[in-house]
């Protein structure tokens, strides 16, 4: 098969690092398979992607998102393609108008259980449409899948019809056995030194919720923890301003855009990730392959992955959230239960279950 993979951009975040993932896979199964990117502006992803496939063709449309102009030139390419697969918002509505001049099979990735544009009542008959052009809709977990279906209504809601079985889950995948085995950051763990680090991996954005991490800080020992923040993002400054304002900030670092996330995993002794929403984080089941004990907020697409396995606090709730880090570090045995129920639970996220599913839906559509 000849695929093409579009996406946004390249930028460090789940649905750009699943695609990179992807891709060296899919062509190990013996498929052709490019990208396309509407903002080329360089990153570690790209950079990665270009030293580990140099094979891959990758079209570069532009610097911006949300160009029409990318629709000519989208139609241009597809035409050399079975099938078309899109993620992120803008790339899913320009593909679908491109394809109505080139009629190629088209595939989507809904990475989200939730996005801005679903309080756009004046929207919905244009995504109504959008989706409508896609031969399938994957999506990420099965809350989003949920909240897809509602949002759609109608006939993606009744089981009888054909829109219905358009949609389906393919849970996001990582390779879990190279972060288990992944040798620790030794410049992390000199500069810890005595103290526990808990680590939140996530761009500063607003569906993330560092807040809460900085402020149950202030209710742990000073000697004791330190917070490492790995991103980068809009709100960064922010959270660097309320750790300021709390008087922490001495004991919060902030470690940018690693190209090394499975060493900082491994250096660190709790995970946490802090969220308002998610679609299924790939953080979430990074942290849990990383044989650490993994803390999540109680919130749609981090409980799905983790109630049972790791552990779950209240959203915002920095009180609960002090409390689950001091147990952890207090009571050795329950610290090596939650690490390695974390593990277990990540191995059914490879990203070899994930591969397989995409190749087997690409199928279908060109049956």
């Amino acid at each position: 098969m000849r695929i093409l993979q579009v996406i946004t951009s390249l930028d460090m975040g789940g649905a750009e690092t699943l695609v990179v993932n992807l891709i060296p896979r899919l062509q190990a199964l013996g498929n052709t398979v490019d990208l396309c990117i509407f903002d080329c502006t360089e990153t570690p992803l790209t950079k990665r992607l270009k030293s580990e496939c140099p094979q891959t063709k990758i079209y570069a449309l532009g610097h911006g998102v949300y160009n029409p102009l990318y629709i000519c030139k989208l139609a241009k390419i597809m035409k050399n393609y079975d099938v078309v697969h899109t993620h992120n918002s803008s790339p899913q509505l320009f593909v679908a108008i491109a394809n109505m001049f080139v009629r190629t099979k088209l595939v989507s990735t809904e990475h989200n259980t939730s996005n801005r544009k679903r309080n756009w009542k004046w929207y919905r008959p244009i995504e109504s449409w959008m989706y409508g052009r896609y031969n399938h809709v994957i999506c990420i977990s099965k809350i989003a899948e949920e909240k897809l279906r509602e949002y759609m209504g109608g006939e993606w809601l009744d089981k009888s019809s054909n829109k219905y079985k358009m949609i389906t889950t393919i849970n996001n995948g990582i390779d879990v056995g190279a972060i288990s085995k992944a040798i620790p950051c030794k410049e992390l763990l000199d500069l810890k030194e005595n103290r526990k680090s808990i680590l939140m991996v996530a761009g500063f954005r607003k569906q993330k919720n560092q807040d809460t991490i900085i402020r149950a800080l202030t209710l742990l020992d000073k000697e004791k923890y330190e917070i490492w923040f790995a991103g980068i993002g809009e709100r960064m400054e922010e959270v660097k301003q309320l750790a300021l304002s709390l008087g922490i900030s001495e004991r919060v670092r902030f470690l940018g855009l690693r190209t090394d996330i499975p060493n900082v995993l491994r250096a660190a002794d709790v995970i946490v990730m802090s969220s308002h929403w998610e679609g299924l984080s790939l953080s979430n089941v990074e942290g849990m392959s990383a044989h650490k004990p993994f803390i999540a907020s109680d919130v749609n697409g981090l409980k799905e992955v983790t109630k049972g396995y790791g552990i779950l606090f209240p959203h915002e709730d920095a009180k609960a959230l002090a409390e689950e880090i001091n147990r952890l570090a207090s009571d050795e045995a329950y610290y090596n239960e939650i690490a390695e129920r974390c593990y277990n639970r990540a191995l059914e996220f490879d990203i070899s279950n994930t591969v397989n599913g995409y190749a087997d839906v690409y199928k279908a559509v060109l049956k």
